[in-house]
């Protein structure tokens, strides 16, 4: 079986972003952006503190520490927003992996429905799960 070329990974390290791209990253519900991602987020890509979840700035908070049934909801409503905002560039970081502790076993699968999005780019790690 031959496998697709991925051209949508996001980069591995990401200082500034175009107009139109969005960083987006693991937080908490209670928009603690202390860490990890988060923190350069906050730093550099407005993420709120205090906002947990959605587009602020050019970033967009997932929270991810409450569990895998709640991560994939937010990832859900994620999705819904790339679809909605066409005209944006969403640079998925690799979400629940760092300080939430999960896998990307774990995670990628709930990206699932973004792997057509053209708008939406994902970890490397994310697409070798998702396209085997």
């Amino acid at each position: 079986m031959e496998k697709r070329n991925i051209e949508r990974v996001t980069p591995a390290l990401i200082t500034e972003l175009k107009e139109n791209e969005i960083f987006v990253f693991g937080s908490n519900i209670h928009g603690m952006h202390g860490g990890g991602a988060a923190w350069i987020a906050y730093k550099k890509f407005g993420a709120e503190m205090g906002n947990g979840e959605g587009l602020q700035g050019q970033s967009y908070a997932l929270p991810t520490m409450e569990g895998l049934e709640n991560t994939k909801k937010a990832v859900d409503k994620f999705i819904e927003c790339a679809k909605a905002h066409k005209e944006l560039t969403f640079l998925v970081t690799p979400v629940g992996c760092g300080i939430a502790g999960y896998t990307p076993e774990e995670i990628a699968p709930m990206f699932q429905d973004a792997v057509e999005l053209e708008n939406v780019y994902l970890p490397i790690t994310f697409w070798k799960i998702l396209k085997g």
